[in-house]
Order: structure tokens, then sequence, then C-alpha cells
């Protein structure tokens, strides 16, 4: 399954829900949504700084990921970055693609 790098910011009203609800209430909600689209999450971490939530999520597609993506950010209460992540055999086989490609200029 497709693996993702999500990270994530809490808009000010985001941050409201989220001192309500606690951070177990927003793990299960996570959960909710991604099990919903046949995913699974490895791993969640609240954080401070420039992330407020980092979690790792398996979908079974890049469509599911990005349904989940325009879900979450059309609410207004959190913006997110996903990062697409690779295996090493991957990129393995990424590394044995003929690609034909010139640099600018050259």
């Amino acid at each position: 399954m497709p693996k993702f790098l999500i990270q994530a910011t809490y808009t000010p009203e985001g941050s409201k829900g989220l001192l309500k609800e606690g951070g177990s209430g927003r793990r299960a909600a996570v959960d909710r949504v991604v099990a919903g689209l046949g995913g699974t999450v490895e791993a969640m971490y609240f954080a401070f700084g420039e992330d407020d939530l980092v979690c790792i999520l398996d979908f079974p597609d890049p469509v599911s990921m990005a349904a989940a993506s325009l879900s979450v950010k059309a609410s207004g209460a959190i913006r997110t970055r996903a990062t697409p992540l690779l295996t090493v055999d991957e990129i393995d086989a990424a590394t044995q693609r003929q690609v034909d490609f010139r640099s600018p200029g050259a």
C-alpha cells in the first residue's frame, strides 16, 4: 500500500477543537477517515513548532489519499502537506528506468 507522510498545522479554529476533544479524540477521527478509505494509520504524533501533527498513513492508492486530503482541507480547521513515501526497492526500480532528459540549455 502506498505510504504518505502528512504534516499538518491547525488553524485557530482547529486548535480550539483539539483543546475540546484532546489528542485521543483527534486520533479516533483520523483513524475513522483513513479506515473508511481502506487505509491504516502507521504512526501519529502531535508536535509543536511549524507542524502540529505528523502522521504516516497507508492508503490503497493515491486517489484515496487525495479524497482524504480534500475533505480535511475543506473543513478549514487544518492545513496539510502530503508527501508520498517510497521504499528502498521502489527507488532501486526507479534507478533502473531509462529517462530521456536534457538539461535546459544543454
